[in-house]
């Protein structure tokens, strides 16, 4: 299955189960939350005319080019009084514009003079330097959309319009399950052909960098009881992904155990690393089963499983950003898969990681990406290639 058709049925799968819960969320916790009514502005901002720098407002009608007389010192918080005609006030920057007024000059083109009178070395025009009424937002006007996802400058905007509340998206509860008799836990000592299990801190931390909240369902060992209780304990969550062994293979305990108490169908992705991926649904509950080797979870979740989870909350954009940047490599065997390598960028060529294994993490802590090469092609050194920077995936 291409990559693009499993995203949309992903996509459409989260639009048929939207997590519809809200809840309303002081300023200070919306980070990374999804807004789940459009914002709409209460005022107008700005709520007067205000001068856009430090200078001194005057009506251009009244002078002649003489020096004016300063009749008052505007500063920002500060209610003016109306302009004296004739006259010039002193204004600092964000201060209201005096009734009356309707040009700022900044102090740099003004000169003061030893009575106190300032002189203009430029030519003037109405409206310099004055910031408008409205001239960001009107009162009644839609300034964030449903489904925005949360970030410093979206909050920062939401403060500028006096919003100390906002309604939001519940976190989505996803639990993290891994299978395999040979996980072990970090600072466990290990057995015979066992590994220590990376994917269990990947996706926890990734998970609740996306603003869900996590349930550790630990490690399946590989019986089928135990695997029937574990699942069994997990009806309070609206998603549940594991890492390896949800397959048809005789030690699939995991993937029986969902037959029996719902359904589940194995998609073969053309993705490298990545080819096995799961969905399914445990008695209600949606599954998705990524593959178990590390590079491999790293890049499902990101371009598939990610994805659906923002669409859940009401998400538009979850597409990650992608810009074109020269090869620093050569690729002269065309596969049949879409394959991501793990790469960086050096002197304005986007490298790649010596060993692209599936089981290698160390290459995505090197890289600051992924190198999309499509099925069939064979970039050479100078082309330009897609490049995924995983600042798109991990936030």
């Amino acid at each position: 299955m291409p990559v693009e058709e499993a995203l949309e049925r992903l996509l459409a799968l989260a639009e048929a189960a939207p997590i519809g819960d809200t809840e309303e969320v002081a300023l200070a916790d919306a980070e990374g939350r999804v807004l789940a009514r459009e914002l709409v502005a209460k005022l107008d901002l700005p709520p007067w005319p205000n001068s856009a720098m430090d200078g001194y407002a005057l009506r251009l009608a009244d002078w002649q080019g003489e020096a004016l007389p300063v009749s008052q010192r505007i500063f920002a918080g500060h209610a003016p009084q109306p302009l004296q005609p004739g006259t010039c006030a002193r204004i600092f920057t964000g201060a209201p514009l005096p009734q009356g007024a309707d040009c700022v000059e900044m102090q740099e083109n003004a000169e003061v003079l030893e009575d106190g009178r300032v002189r203009f070395l430029e030519p003037l025009a109405v409206d310099q330097n004055v910031r408008p009424k409205g001239q960001e937002t009107r009162a009644g006007e839609q300034v964030m959309s449903a489904g925005t996802r949360l970030g410093p400058i979206q909050l920062g905007l939401a403060a500028t319009l006096g919003f100390a509340r906002l309604d939001v998206v519940r976190r989505p509860r996803v639990a993290v399950l891994s299978t395999g008799d040979e996980l072990v836990e970090p600072g466990l000592p290990l057995g015979p052909g066992q590994i220590y299990n990376s994917n269990r801190r990947l996706l926890v931390s990734w998970l609740q960098r996306l603003g869900c909240e996590v349930v550790d369902a630990g490690i399946l060992a590989d019986d089928l009881e135990r695997t029937r209780q574990c699942l069994a304990g997990l009806g309070n969550v609206d998603l549940i992904l594991s890492t390896g062994g949800v397959s048809v293979g005789e030690a699939d305990y995991l993937g029986l155990a969902l037959r029996e108490a719902g359904e589940l169908a194995l998609w073969k992705l053309a993705i490298k690393p990545g080819k096995p991926l799961t969905f399914g649904h445990y008695q209600g509950v949606p599954v998705i089963g990524l593959p178990g080797n590390p590079a491999s979870t790293l890049v499902t979740f990101g371009l598939l499983a990610r994805p659906y989870l923002l669409r859940r909350q009401g998400v538009a954009a979850v597409a990650p950003l992608r810009f074109s940047v020269p090869a620093g490599f050569d690729w002269p065997k065309p596969g049949n898969r879409r394959e991501y390598l793990r790469a960086r960028i050096e002197d304005g060529q986007v490298r790649i990681y010596k060993n692209q294994s599936s089981g290698v993490l160390r290459s995505a802590a090197w890289a600051e990406g992924v190198v999309e090469v499509r099925e069939g092609s064979t970039p050479r050194q100078g082309e330009l290639v897609p490049f995924i920077p995983f600042s798109e995936l991990l936030g």
